[in-house]
């Protein structure tokens, strides 16, 4: 049964150790390192740990000595190879025949896998919370934007799924990415995609292909929604045959500071519905919303029959692969 006992607790990464009444080590079992340093062998609580963790240590195995009743306390300890490592340490007090307390049976079972676990889920958590907060202040924004630019209850529900579904398609390639972000190509084809059955004719892309963090994933996803909503509906992609150009280039400015350059620019054509050239929401959110999400600037141009689309970020906000 002893050996049943050993080995079980031996597989299972268990610690066990007897001490008698004045704290010395009887037997151990399992003890691995710093632990047979630590109370294994010759030595004490106070020979590697820290001596406010060794006081607590000595003051549970007294406690239970001194009152018979079981306790535990976790202990941590820097590992020189492996960082920080965590342990459960159980504490009961041994009694003979007669009901008298003799020593301590102490059981030292390291957590640190678990206690990682549990750090990296709050971490995940509380990244999740605060990516959920920007998107709510996002979909705000845009909700507030839309309304004041729409003329009806029909024509702004219209607008705002649009809208709600362009994050959707950006926020899913971001989670697809464990959050790092998405290509900007990637995002480009797929909001155009919206709109277009043959994206290899309706867009081009040219330039490099950065992968962007996730603010600016979701706001360039918009503004390319925006403008490729404005050309399925006035602009080239309202026509057989006819197609944007999108280039991404970056390069230092002035003061060596690496920027990225995106353009959009089509053909537009004669429009006779002079209406369809007022700036509306989407304009605000090309010229202001999105170049302030990224702490940049753009700009929107619509000629007589083209329209081209600059928008310029710092390298923050994107990575070169």
């Amino acid at each position: 049964m002893d050996a049943a006992f050993f080995h079980a607790s031996r597989n299972a990464g268990i610690a066990v150790l007897y001490q008698d009444r004045k704290l010395r080590t009887v037997w151990s079992h399992n003890l691995q390192p710093p632990w047979e340093e630590v109370i294994g062998g010759h030595g004490s609580d106070h020979n590697l740990l820290p001596a406010q963790q060794a006081d607590r240590l000595v003051a549970a195995k007294k406690n239970a000595i001194a009152t018979g009743s079981s306790g535990g306390l976790e202990i941590s300890l820097a590992d020189k190879s492996s960082g920080m490592r965590w342990f459960e340490i159980c504490i009961d007090a041994d009694r003979s025949a007669r009901g008298q307390v003799q020593g301590v049976v102490v059981t030292v079972i390291e957590t640190t896998e678990q206690k990682l676990r549990e750090q990296t889920l709050k971490a995940l958590l509380r990244e999740v919370s605060h990516r959920s907060k920007n998107l709510l202040a996002i979909i705000q924004s845009i909700a507030s934007q839309t309304g004041h630019y729409s003329t009806s209850v029909d024509g702004f529900l219209e607008r705002f799924r649009g809208r709600l579904q362009s994050i959707a398609s950006s926020q899913d390639l971001v989670t697809s990415s464990n959050w790092r972000g998405a290509g900007f190509r990637e995002l480009v084809i797929g909001q155009v995609g919206r709109y277009s059955i043959d994206t290899g004719q309706a867009v081009r892309i040219s330039g490099d292909d950065p992968y962007l963090n996730p603010n600016a994933a979701l706001h360039i996803g918009l503004a390319v929604h925006e403008l490729a909503v404005n050309s399925a509906s006035y602009g080239a992609l309202a026509h057989n045959g006819g197609y944007v150009e999108v280039t991404a280039v970056a390069a230092p400015d002035a003061d060596g500071e690496v920027h990225m350059t995106v353009r959009w620019t089509e053909a537009i054509g004669p429009v006779p519905d002079s209406e369809s050239r007022k700036k509306r929401f989407g304009s605000v959110a090309l010229e202001r919303v999105v170049p302030a999400a990224l702490n940049g600037t753009a700009e929107l141009e619509i000629g007589p029959d083209r329209l081209e689309y600059r928008l310029v970020m710092p390298k923050a906000n994107f990575e070169l692969e």
